[in-house]
This record gives structure tokens, sequence and C-alpha cells, in this order.
């Protein structure tokens, strides 16, 4: 696989994912190449410049590219993404990577030459072959120019230091000692100088380097099978209760009792389990305790109740080792008679001594623990019916890429990457899949034929967007499951636009918004293009002057044409006040909207970027307007599940926009993305705990254009989900 440091070029073999006429889902093996904004495929390596592709696509400014995660197919793991254009319903591919590292480059490159393409490539890129921009018919690049790249250069720079933060918010974390080779933390909120006053079950961080990518340490804490027990001493066995989605699923630990104190009765645990990857290479992987049907205490176990929890992998040295946190936030669940506090303390301490037992496994081997044996031992005790085959079909991998097809003519549709003729070479590739049925479980053991949802029997689509959205809402039915900390029963009031929540300057209020800090938010200098240097935020462009917080059966749009709301009622009085309205639609049991107001007294004009915004397209709003989250207060589970960088929305959430005579709305269909889905949809669970910073800025990329200067910011304080008011019909 190779990718160019300075075009948005890359190449290498990846997995059509596609559903026959019965449903069944199966792979087929192909040869991508991505150059600038032009996708094409090959059946085999192409040897000449004048190899024509069997498909070719055009990467417009209309496409989308979702992370699905992991997902079992033809008893092989794959890590999937989504092509699909908010433009047509119809361009829709699924492909799929061998591993993360693979699919985390090509959704990065995907992105990029999506926010390349030139309105020429937007507005023929449906159209036929003869109406197409001209480097559509330009020649493959060469045979020794792709040959110069299949080292691809991009893991390195993936792997370099962790990415910096876009906030400068102060540690939560106070180390007090050290151990085995570990530093332990602490959180601050529970120290004082004396070193006492610990909460009963207070949260607790082992740090450690690691010499192992973090790929391979990611795969090695994932698995919950018999190599667990090469470093993992308080682990016995564990088991998937359920698989919600790609990257999220219910899991079972059962805990040895021998490094319990005497007389203590064996523990287990029932965690949802929630992974991510981060751009720079970090993997996160987020535990918190919940309660299942399909998995109620045991006999011979008392269930302890894990508060928070989790792992995060970052790269250091190019990515030749890895800084390992371990985080625990534990209830054991035993009389306070039985054992004292400070011994609860020290369980944790223990448990956390297992990134030390990691640290020296990945010493012994050298760097060369199997990250392929990790991520497919435990595939033999997977069943899936829709993706089964009859043996008599099985074909070898090379016959698969040695098949002739005649040359297709070129096509700008993603659709036809799809290769319809393909639909019943559907079965396992044989070289590939041999040694599975010798291969123990690990990431998924004792399965039954409910716990991975399947994926055969997805109801008509009606956008693209859509699509995403009801395979996630297939993937994370409840089934029985619910998280400890379930939302509340709603409040209904009656409210108006704009003054719904509560303005609290002091942000001391529970259910309240004030202001944001600006200087917390690091945003793109004068000389960035130059240096790329980020300096403080000074200041905001407009002034927040509203916020709602709102529940409702159906998405919210357009608020600010409501009548009654605070834009309104300026616009009736004819005043030079301009709005700019953030509205966040969260999906759930009944939908919630967190909206933003934010206000200018002065003329857009004077504003050349906000102008520029206003009255530009939705290509240049997606590949514009940034989000800066951060969590200031909350668990730690809570503040990792929030990422601390700046993020274009409209390149990975549905993101509509709405002109007004005096205003402008970005609304953003947090439901359109399965992962700001899920995090939204847990941190529901935590959000009166939590004290959530936000900043809004539109992105500077030309000299003209910097410094950047943010729009505005919010602080919300301790929301609940029980007070969000009912909407005005």
């Amino acid at each position: 696989m190779g990718i160019s440091p300075n075009e948005a070029t890359m190449e290498g073999w990846l997995y059509t994912i596609r559903s026959n006429r019965f449903g069944l889902q199966f792979p087929r093996k192909r040869y991508f190449i991505l150059h600038n904004t032009l996708l094409r495929s090959f059946k085999t390596f192409p040897t000449s410049e004048n190899e024509q592709p069997v498909r070719s696509a055009v990467i417009d400014s209309y496409i989308r590219v979702a992370d699905d995660g992991r997902e079992s197919i033809n008893k092989k793991v794959f890590f999937i993404f989504t092509i699909y254009s908010t433009s047509d319903i119809n361009i829709l591919l699924k492909l799929g990577a061998s591993s993360s590292e693979e699919a985390a480059a090509w959704i990065h490159c995907l992105k990029d030459s999506a926010l390349k393409a030139s309105p020429c490539q937007a507005n023929n890129s449906l159209g036929s072959p003869k109406n197409a921009c001209p480097f559509l018919r330009s020649q493959s690049m060469k045979t020794k120019d792709r040959k110069n790249s299949f080292n691809w250069p991009f893991r390195a720079s993936v792997h370099a230091e962790a990415m910096t933060s876009d906030v400068t918010a102060p540690s939560s974390w106070k180390i007090f000692d050290c151990q085995n080779g570990l530093r332990l933390f602490k959180e601050a909120k529970v120290w004082d100088s004396h070193g006492g006053h610990w909460d009963d079950h207070p949260a607790i961080m082992a740090v450690s380097m690691v010499d192992g990518t973090s790929e391979a340490i990611f795969l090695a804490l994932m698995s919950i099978g018999p190599s667990r027990s090469e470093w993992d001493f308080c682990f016995y066995h564990g088991s998937v209760v359920e698989c919600l989605d790609g990257h999220t699923d219910i899991i079972h630990k059962k805990l040895y009792s021998d490094w319990l104190p005497w007389g203590m009765k064996r523990r287990d645990l029932l965690l949802q389990r929630n992974w991510r990857r981060e751009d720079d290479g970090t993997y996160v992987i987020l535990y918190h305790s919940v309660v299942h049907k399909k998995c109620p205490p045991q006999s011979g176990y008392v269930r302890a109740h894990l508060k928070s929890g989790g792992y995060v992998i970052t790269p250091v040295n190019q990515g030749q080792q890895s800084i390992v946190k371990h985080m625990l936030a534990i209830d054991w669940k035993f009389w306070k008679f039985y054992l004292r506090p400070s011994a609860a303390r020290s369980l944790t301490i223990s448990m956390l001594k297992r990134v030390a037992a990691l640290r020296e496994l990945f010493k012994g081997k050298k760097g060369n623990y199997s990250s392929k044996y990790l991520s497919r031992e435990w595939l033999r005790h997977i069943h899936l019916p829709q993706t089964e085959k009859p043996d008599n079909k099985i074909e070898d991998d090379d016959l698969i890429e040695n098949e002739v097809e005649k040359p297709a003519s070129a096509s700008v549709s993603l659709m036809d990457l799809n290769e319809e003729s393909d639909e019943f070479f559907d079965v396992p590739e044989a070289s590939e899949f041999a040694d599975d049925d010798q291969l123990e479980s690990e990431w998924y053991s004792e399965p039954s034929s409910e716990l991975c949802p399947s994926s055969s029997n997805h109801p008509e689509i009606t956008s693209a967007a859509g699509f995403v959205r009801k395979l996630h809402d297939l993937a994370t039915q409840k089934n029985g499951y619910m998280d400890l900390q379930e939302v509340a029963e709603k409040d209904t009031q009656l409210y108006c636009f704009g003054n719904s929540l509560q303005e609290d300057p002091t942000s001391t209020l529970p259910c309240s918004w004030s202001a944001g800090d600006s200087s917390w938010f690091l945003i793109r200098g004068k000389n960035y293009l130059q240096d790329n240097e980020k300096i403080t935020a000074n200041g905001t462009l407009m002034q927040m002057v509203g916020a709602d917080w709102l529940i409702s059966d159906k998405r919210e749009d357009d608020l600010g044409s409501r009548q009654g709301g605070i834009v309104q009622k300026h616009a009736a009085q004819a005043g030079l006040e301009f709005f700019f309205i953030v509205n966040f639609q969260i999906p759930g049991k009944s939908r919630y909207t967190l909206a933003m107001y934010y206000m200018i007294k002065s003329p857009l004009e004077d504003h050349p970027l906000l102008y520029k915004f206003v009255n530009g397209d939705d290509a240049f709003r997606n590949s514009r307007f940034k989000l800066i989250p951060c969590i200031s207060q909350g668990s730690w589970i809570a503040r990792k599940t929030v990422r601390k960088r700046a993020s274009l929305l409209g390149q990975s959430i549905e993101t509509h926009y709405f002109r007004g005579k005096n205003y402008m709305e970005v609304d953003i269909d947090v439901g359109s993305s399965a992962m700001a889905r899920g995090a939204a949809n847990f941190l529901l669970g935590y959000l009166n705990t939590l004290v959530l910073e936000m900043a809004f800025i539109i992105q500077g990329d030309t000299p003209e254009e910097l410094p950047e200067t943010l729009i505005g910011t919010c602080r919300l304080n301790h929301v609940d989900p029980s007070k969000a008011l009912l909407t005005v019909p």
C-alpha cells in the first residue's frame, strides 16, 4: 500500500463488501488506486501505465466517508468504511480493509480528496463520461511512481508524536506513586496536600511505555480469549454477550480469585466496551458497567461495578513504541466492615499493574507479537448465518485475483465499483481462511445466533445518510441491556426559541449556559501556513445570547425561522443584528435539540470570512466549519469520549444550512454518523454531571484569512436530559 505525502494519492488491496439477492454478504478483493479525486479499481495489480481499470469513479465534494468499525464476513475480520454521497442516494460503496491502520489511511485520503474536489467535479460527478471533467480520461500513474510510493510513508507520519490538543484545559490528574515502573495517578479532585481524603471508589490511572505498535497493543487489549492469560493475571474467562455495532459490544469477564484478598468471593464484570482510533494512531478503549437480560448475576460471583475505565494507547518514536494509560474507577461491592476503603484502593492498584505485565510481554516478544494472530484468533466460534457458504464453493485467492474480465469503460458512479456481475462469487477465500478453524476465540467467544446482529435485512433506505443511520439503528437496539446511567423521564414545558435554557454567568447553577473562556482554545496563527503553529484565542467574533435544550418526536430544523423566537423578534424590529445558530440534533428514544445562538451587530461585510461562509455554497461551508469540544468537569470515561481537537463537522456528519434574512443556521444531524450517535447517546447518561465547553470557528486556509477568530464559545453546566423542554408546535 502506498500514499504520496504531497498529493491525494494512495493505492492498495481492499475488499468490496456486497450482499447478494438473498442478503448474504461477501467480500471481493480488488486493487484500488486513488489519485487526486479519481478512484479506480483493478482485479489484479496493474503492471502497465496503459492498463485500464475495471471500474472508476470521481470523488466529488459531496462524498462522505463513514467509519463502521470491525465486522466479520466469511470468517475474516474486516475494518469497514462506507463511501456515500449527500447528493445522490444511489451512490454508496462499502469497503473493507485488513487492519484498522489501512482503513484509517484510506478514510483520511478519501476525505482529503473530497475536500479538494473542484466545482467542475461536483457538477459533473453524476453525469456520463463524455460530460465528465477532463482528468477522467487522463492516463494511470506510471508503474515506476506506484512502486516508489509502495513504502507508504503515511504510517510513519501517523505514528509520529501524539497530535496536540486544541484545548489548553489543565490536567485533572496528579501523580502519587511509582511501582513496577508504572507511574500511578489519581484525579486531582480527590487529592489534598497531605495525600488523604480519597473517595471511596477513586479513579486511578497507571501509565507506562510499551515496546510495541499501538495497533498490536490495541489487539492484545481487545482480546478476551486464551492469549490474554499471557499478561492479564486477573482474567479467568471472557465472552461477548452482544455486538451493538462495529465499535461497541457488551462483554462479560470473570476474574480469578487467587489475586484477591483471602476469603473474598470471586468477582465478575458486565461491561459495555467502545473503541475508536484517532487520526494520529492513538487507540481509545472505554468501559463502563451495564445490565443485560442475557447475562444476569451468576452463582458464585459478586458482580463488581466499573464506574469508568479503559485504555489509551498513544504511538511515540515513529510508532515503534506506545504510551499506555490504563484507568479504573471501580466499586468492588463488598461490605465496608469487611474491607476498609484503603484495601479497596489497593485492589484497584493491583489490577492496574497488568500494564506492567503487558509491557514485559511485548519486551519479551521484541515487537513481534502477532497482530494477525490476535485479529483472527477470535473467529473460531463466530456464526454469522448471512456469510456462511457451502464447502464445495470455496475458491482460492489466487483464482480470484487472476479472474479475466473485459475492462469496463470508465464510469463516474461509485455504485459501479460494486460490480454487479460478481453477485454469486460470494464464497470464502480458502488460502486466507484455511487455518481459522485452528484458532481459539479471542475478541469474541461463546456467541449465540443472537450475538452479532445481521445486516442482511436492512429496510429500504431513503437517503445516503439515512442508510448509515438505519444501519446503526439496527445495530444499537438495546435488546435487554441498559446503561446504569439511564436517562430519567422528561418534563414537558413550553418556551420561546432561544431562551429555553437559562443563562448563568457565574457557571454555578445546574442546567444553565454561559459564554466559555476563549483562552482555553487554540486557533491557527498568522503564520500557520508556514510553521503550523496555533495560538491562544483572544475573544470571539460574536456574542452568545441564548441557548435551547429541547425534546421532540422529530428532528427540529431551522429554529431561526420560528415565530416568537429571539431571531424573529429582532427581524420584526428591523434591527441590524445578525444571528449565527448552531443546532445539534441528537437522536435517542426521543430526539433532543441543543442549540446555541450568537449575535453580531456590525455588518457582515466587515468580516470577510464570515461573509463568505454565510453567502457561500454548502461544499464551501462543509470544508470550513469546525467544532472544538472539551469536557472540563466530569468522569474520565466521559472526558475521553469527547476529543479535544478541532474537527470539520460537515466532512463526517450530515449538516444542513439555513440562510434567513438576519441569520445563518447550521443544523448538525448527529444521528447520521454511527460513531457520533454512539458517543452522544452515551454522554446523555452522564450529561447532568458534566461541564461541556465548545468553540466554533470558520477555518482559515489562506494568508488573508489568518489568524483565525472564534465565532463563539459556550459552556454548558450540568445539563439534565429530564429538563429538556417540549418543542412548541
